[in-house]
């Protein structure tokens, strides 16, 4: 049973009549609250109130918001007391971060870096487990392209950058390459620490970044 937090957070549902698994999660969340995990639940008919759904841009129902987290669909009580647990922490937006680029919902990340850039510290940590899949390498090298020049992505800087010489081969050429998408004078000594890496990819994504950049200076 999870303790009484201070910073639980608060839960919105939206559920409608004749869903099968609305139900579940109303009573998974109810005990959520019982419990002290979650501070306050909010529960919306949207039979009866269908502008929150419009609102909030939601189409099928059960839909949770845990904290900063939005659950689409079925969740098990197990699922929801993890996200309950892990709404204020860097590994719970890493989490969550995965699963929107693994299920393709690159916008999402990107919205959500927009209303609290430090959130992108997230991506680089999903560089460093071992589950990080191609597909959502590719998906962070598509966020940090879509907030190219927006400031945005700063607060990665010295995560990339300390994963650029302590990661393995791949993490390291993988953080050369997402400095490179970043820009700006602030990466240039980290790129540079990067020209005598063991690696010769890492090696190459660090020069040839160092030259665009030079070149758009």
């Amino acid at each position: 049973m999870s303790e009484t937090r201070e910073n639980a957070p608060d839960a919105l549902l939206l559920l409608a009549p004749g869903c099968p698994h609305c139900p579940a999660v109303l009573e998974s969340l109810s005990g959520l609250v019982k419990e002290g995990a979650i501070g306050r639940l909010e529960a919306v008919n949207v039979a009866v109130h269908p502008e929150r759904a419009a609102e909030l841009g939601v189409r099928t129902v059960p839909w949770v918001r845990i904290g900063p987290f939005e659950l689409e669909g079925v969740q098990t009580p197990a699922e929801l007391r993890r996200w309950a647990e892990q709404s204020d922490s860097l590994d719970g937006m890493a989490d969550y971060f995965f699963a929107m680029l693994k299920s393709g919902r690159r916008t999402r990340v990107e919205e959500m870096a927009r209303q609290e850039p430090t959130r992108l510290r997230a991506l680089a940590r999903l560089l460093e487990r071992p589950d990080t899949s191609m597909a959502v390498r590719i998906g962070i090298g598509a966020v940090l392209e879509e907030l190219q020049g927006s400031g945005l992505t700063e607060a990665m800087i010295p995560d990339l950058g300390a994963l650029a010489r302590s990661g393995d081969a791949l993490t390291r050429a993988d953080a050369c390459h997402f400095l490179s998408l970043i820009g700006g004078a602030e990466v240039v000594p980290y790129l540079r620490a990067c020209l005598d890496d063991a690696d010769k990819e890492v090696r190459e994504i660090a020069a040839e970044a160092l030259e665009e950049l030079e070149h758009k200076g």
